[in-house]
C-alpha cells in the first residue's frame, strides 16, 4: 500500500515564483531514495497562500527512512524557509515561507 506525504507550505505574498525556482533547482536526491514513487509541487489557484509538495512512497517506512537520511538533511539545510538545497552560510536565501504542515496518508 503506497504512502503519500503532503507538505502544505505557507508562502509570503509574492514569494511563489521564488519558491518554485528553489524547487526547480532541488538536488533531486529524493528521486533515488528507496521506495520513492513520485513528486509534485502544486501551485495554489484558489487565493490560498499554500503550496503543496506531494510525494508518494511505496511504504511509510520508506518515507521515514528518507526523512532521517543525510540526503534529506542536505536538501533542506540552509533553505531559508523554503526548499532548494544547501546554501552557503554567508549567502542564506531570503525566507519565502511562513510555516508548513506535513500530512501523511495511506492510499486505500
Amino acid at each position: 500500500m503506497s504512502y503519500v506525504v503532503i507538505n502544505a507550505i505557507s508562502v509570503v505574498e509574492g514569494g511563489g515564483p521564488e519558491l518554485e525556482r528553489r524547487f526547480a533547482g532541488r538536488a533531486g536526491a529524493v528521486d533515488q531514495a528507496p521506495g520513492f514513487e513520485s513528486f509534485q509541487l502544486l501551485r495554489p489557484d484558489t487565493g490560498s497562500d499554500k503550496y503543496l509538495v506531494v510525494t508518494q512512497w511505496a511504504t511509510r517506512a520508506d518515507f521515514e527512512a528518507w526523512q532521517s537520511s543525510p540526503q534529506f538533511g542536505d536538501g533542506h539545510r540552509g533553505a531559508g524557509g523554503a526548499a532548494g538545497g544547501a546554501a552557503h552560510a554567508e549567502q542564506r536565501p531570503t525566507p519565502v515561507t511562513t510555516g508548513n504542515e506535513v500530512w501523511g496518508f495511506e492510499v486505500v
